[in-house]
């Protein structure tokens, strides 16, 4: 599939310094349209911070993110003329290029269409689980009043959006099996229903690109196993592309298509599961075992 169109994302040699600190490091890779692809690696690789940048949480210190919302393959004069104008977007045939560097955090969400959830639950806890789902409309909502009180006078444009605002809500809580527990507030939820609920409401915003970071911690095996069917019908039943940061080994290596491994900000390996599952320098980086072992490791590979 990844060699069949242009990637949803490319990730060029990206680099984040906090003062004297190098957090990424020259880091490169793409993501496709349409596949979960995972990023991995010990605490303190960096996965984090890759996320930030992407999602405009932090301004990169060099390097370029193309998001891609075409079905066609840019010319690379196409995305030159966009690199050296200044510009965070430009039009191709079939939609729109972005820079992702150069825009923040807010139009990243609404104009990329890029959500994320986040490792620590960020749930509106006093507003009910149903509210949480209709706020994360409200720029739509918006828009069909004028940016106005239309929607207080009731205007048919608002109580359309409203109803089908509504209607995506009540869809996607079903989908997370909590449409029962509609008018609870969300943060009497358990902390599982939680993790689902936050990812449901960054689907109502109907991203092209969905973040995930750590959506498995803190879950039991049973409520583990229920988010890898749950993530996999995202990308089959909705063609929903998905970046991921995980610890849980079962959900990546289960579910992801494509891989990037993370070790002090650089990357060390970047494939399928069953390459990077192999991979000595990735053994190494989670054994923690020495350069020269990793070496003889390499070696008798190859042989």
């Amino acid at each position: 599939m990844r060699a069949a169109q242009a990637p949803l994302l490319t990730v060029e040699h990206l680099s984040m310094r906090f003062g004297g600190l190098l957090a990424i490091d020259d880091l490169s890779f793409s993501a496709a349209r349409g596949e979960i692809t995972a990023i991995i690696g010990p605490n303190g690789a960096g996965k984090t911070t890759v996320f930030n940048c992407i999602t405009g949480f932090y301004k990169p210190s060099g390097g370029r993110l193309l998001l891609n919302l075409s079905d066609a393959t840019p010319a690379a004069d196409q995305i030159d003329r966009l690199t050296t104008s200044g510009a965070r977007t430009a039009a191709i045939p079939g939609g729109e290029l972005f820079l992702l560097e150069r825009m923040p955090d807010y139009e990243i969400a609404a104009r990329a269409k890029v959500a994320r959830t986040f490792q620590n639950i960020r749930l509106f806890a006093g507003m009910t689980v149903l509210e949480n789902l209709i706020v994360a409309q409200h720029n739509r909502l918006m828009a069909a009043s004028g940016w106005t009180v239309l929607g207080l006078l009731g205007a048919p444009q608002y109580r359309e959006a409203e109803a089908s605002a509504l209607e995506k809500a009540k869809y996607w809580l079903d989908k997370v099996g909590l449409i029962e527990r509609a008018d609870d507030p969300a943060g009497d939820l358990p902390y599982g229903a939680q993790r689902r609920l936050e990812i449901a409401r960054a689907m109502c915003t109907e991203p092209t690109l969905l973040c995930l970071d750590e959506p498995a911690a803190g879950l039991n095996p049973r409520e583990s196993h229920d988010l890898k069917r749950f993530l996999k019908s995202l990308q089959v039943e909705h063609a929903t592309s998905l970046l991921l940061i995980e610890h849980d080994m079962s959900v990546v290596m289960e579910i992801s298509d494509h891989i990037v491994v993370l070790e002090y900000g650089q990357k060390i390996s970047d494939g399928p599961p069953d390459h990077v599952r192999n991979d000595p320098k990735v053994i190494a980086a989670y054994l923690g075992v020495e350069d020269e072992e990793v070496e003889e490791a390499e070696a008798e590979i190859t042989q």
